[in-house]
């Protein structure tokens, strides 16, 4: 009878992981189904690297979005992911157990936010302070980095706490045996030994503020153009296929869908290069 539960249950969890992966594949399939194409018919070249996007003359570049999105992601992660490992190692090494395991989960909530709460703060705080200091409008790059670089912290802290966590006291006992002061010892052994674990917080993060739409929307001011300045607003990959899908007709939804085969394939080999580095950090344990 025991036997038959734990096969029962083996089975269930084979199904339900293959029907995960299934979802995935089914989705994948359908983004390159509807957009390649439409790239294949216009040319790749003429989709990825024309700076001009105006569907109702039959201009589908995407060169300005792709350009804006990559702007915004790495100023996000320039924010968050020095602020996200700094805060990880201050609460490995510095806080005491008892105060770490009260905040990590108070960091970690910050993820549950809806992204529109963050968009909101964006356009009523931060815009308005970003238009009185820097000019501009106040909806840019740098408004939209800024506020993904904060909604990035849970997911670039939370992977670096565990990876710092898991490096052995013997290293640390190690390197202050032979004379490291405390900083010494956590800066050339923790953080090193622990890196692997926190390159991939920052490239899953990375994913996070690539993929991320509503908050964008809101505070990077939608405008399709090369940004030459911080100040300047822009529109991402993702902002462009929210706005314009509900209106979207004929060659119009094919030339977003193919905007979806774009940020897909960038979002995966983002995350297969996480995938490799866990792996690759696990191999060497």
């Amino acid at each position: 009878m025991r036997i038959t539960a734990e096969n029962t249950a083996k089975a269930l969890l084979t199904v339900v992981a293959f029907s995960a992966l299934a979802s995935l594949l089914l989705i994948a399939v359908f983004i390159l189904k509807e957009g390649l194409p439409f790239m294949l018919k216009i040319g790749v070249g003429q989709f990825l690297f024309s700076s001009s996007w105006n569907p109702q003359a039959g201009q589908f570049g995407v060169f300005p979005m792709i350009v804006s999105s990559l702007y915004v992601t790495f100023g996000a992660m320039l924010i968050g992911a020095p602020l996200g490992v700094a805060g990880a190692i201050f609460m490995n090494e510095f806080l005491p157990r008892k105060v770490m395991r009260v905040i990590k989960p108070t960091i970690e909530l910050l993820a549950g936010i809806p992204s529109v709460v963050f968009g909101f703060l964006g356009v009523m705080v931060l815009a308005p302070l970003i238009r009185e200091h820097m000019g501009g409008p106040g909806l840019s790059v740098l408004a939209a980095s800024a506020i993904l670089g904060i909604m990035v912290l849970p997911t670039v802290i939370s992977i670096s706490t565990d990876a710092i966590g898991a490096v052995p006291n013997s290293y640390r006992e190690g390197a202050l045996a032979l004379g490291a002061t405390r900083w010494q010892s956590v800066h050339m052994v923790t953080v090193k030994a622990a890196r692997s674990g926190i390159i991939a917080s920052i490239i899953l993060a990375m994913g996070r503020a690539l993929g991320e739409t509503m908050a964008v929307i809101m505070v990077a001011g939608n405008t399709v153009k090369i940004p030459h300045a911080v100040t300047d607003p822009v529109r991402t990959l993702t902002a462009n296929i929210a706005l314009e899908m509900s209106n979207a007709t004929g060659m119009a939804r094919e030339a977003l869908f193919a905007t979806g085969v774009v940020l897909f394939v960038v979002i995966m080999v983002l995350n297969g290069f996480a995938l490799s580095v866990i792996k690759g950090r696990g191999g060497r344990r």
